[in-house]
C-alpha cells in the first residue's frame, strides 16, 4: 500500500495480496484519522459480502474467489472503542459480468484497488445497539 494526502484527501493505491479493510483500518490507525468518507474502485480476487438479517441479527455471507472488478466501493470510517472502525459496501462484477454486493466483510485486491479517503473534521463513535444488533453512530 502506498498513500499521500492532498487537501483532506488520502489517496490510497492498495496492492494485489493486501487485504482492503484491514489496510484502510492500518492507515487510519497511522495517520491518526478518525472520521472520513471512504470511496474507491479496483479488482479483487478473493471477497467475502453480507447481507444482514435483522430478525437472526447476522450477515448472510457470500464469499467468491476469481478475478472480480470493484465496480463500486464506498463507506466510512469512524471510531469504536479507540479504533477505527470501517463500514464498506461493495459492488463486485465477475467474470460473466455477474454483480454480487452487500457489506463488505472481507476483499483482498487481484490487481490494484484506487480509493479516496476524504477527511473530515470531528470524530464519531459507533456504539452497539442490542435491539438491531448492529453499531450505529453516536453523536
Amino acid at each position: 500500500m502506498d498513500y499521500r494526502k492532498f487537501g483532506s484527501t488520502w489517496m490510497l493505491r492498495i496492492d494485489v495480496g493486501e487485504e482492503i479493510v484491514e489496510s484502510l483500518k492500518a492507515m487510519c490507525a497511522r495517520e491518526g484519522i478518525r472520521l472520513a468518507q471512504v470511496s474507491a474502485i479496483g479488482a479483487a480476487d478473493k471477497a467475502s459480502v453480507g447481507v444482514y438479517d435483522l430478525a437472526e441479527k447476522r450477515y448472510h455471507q457470500e464469499d467468491l474467489e476469481g478475478f472480480m472488478e470493484i465496480a463500486s466501493l464506498s463507506g466510512s470510517v469512524t471510531e469504536m472503542n479507540g479504533e477505527p472502525y470501517t463500514h464498506l459496501h461493495g459492488t463486485l462484477a465477475d467474470q460473466r459480468n455477474v454483480l454480487h454486493g452487500g457489506h463488505v466483510i472481507s476483499l483482498r485486491v487481484g490487481a490494484t484497488c484506487e480509493m479516496f479517503v476524504r477527511e473530515l473534521e470531528g470524530s464519531v463513535t459507533r456504539v452497539k445497539d442490542e435491539g438491531l444488533g448492529i453499531n450505529l453512530w453516536t453523536f
